[in-house]
């Protein structure tokens, strides 16, 4: 068994290598927030167990065992964020942090107490996928809020959960997954997006709408 170290810089490496084309040491090191030392130190480490390979061209990629340790801390990280909602009364600014302890230390029993207590969810508070037992992630690719045009009917799908003041924000809003939400205006040269968000108009920035993703549907679509 690897240490939480190596589960999270896995972790990372993962999540990385779906948002971008590749995934190199600089990147990861501006992730974790570590020196570039400290991340070839680690790659290192994970060469020798052989979760990880590098390449000259200085991308990382995992392994099929360190893809498949990755992924399971994402489903420990993901089912614990809606255990703590739904049964500990968290907010959804709240559950990142306490996810990230409690990730490395439960058992697999625990695990599936949780998923089965939740009744086999798919999805976190925050509508991140959340790999099945077998790892299979189902990554969807979904358009920004920012995208959408004047008169654009979407669906809101997930949000970026890395910033808790910015959920707390989003929550004010009510731009929560699941939430229908109707592009009204964009104001020019960069100002901010006027929405409609179950009903409520608000004025969104730029920046905010970025870490909002949607899927489009049709008017007489049920939302």
């Amino acid at each position: 068994m690897v240490g939480a170290a190596v589960q999270d810089y896995l972790k990372v490496i993962y999540k990385l290598s779906l948002s971008e084309q590749r995934c190199t040491p600089s990147q990861v090191a501006e992730r974790v927030g570590v020196s570039a030392a400290a991340v070839t130190k680690m790659i290192k480490r994970l060469q020798e167990l052989n979760l990880a390979t590098y390449s000259r061209s200085q991308e990382i990629e995992l392994t099929d065992a360190g893809r498949k340790i990755a992924l399971e801390m994402i489903r420990h990280h993901r089912l614990l964020e809606l255990y703590l909602t739904e049964a500990l009364g968290y907010t959804w600014d709240q559950v990142d942090s306490e996810a990230e302890k409690l990730e490395h230390v439960i058992s697999e029993e625990f695990e599936d107490r949780i998923d089965a207590f939740l009744g086999h969810p798919t999805h976190d508070p925050h509508g991140d996928p959340i790999p099945t037992k077998d790892g299979y992630l189902d990554v969807v690719r979904h358009a920004t809020l920012a995208s959408l045009q004047p008169g654009d009917a979407a669906v809101v799908r997930r949000v970026t959960d890395g910033d808790p003041a910015m959920l707390r924000y989003l929550g004010d809003l009510g731009l929560y997954p699941e939430t229908a939400v109707e592009m009204l205006a964009q104001e020019p040269y960069g100002g901010p997006l006027r929405v409609r968000v179950s009903g409520k108009e608000h004025h969104v920035g730029r920046e905010l709408a970025v870490n909002v993703f949607v899927s489009t549907v049709t008017r007489d679509s049920d939302l």
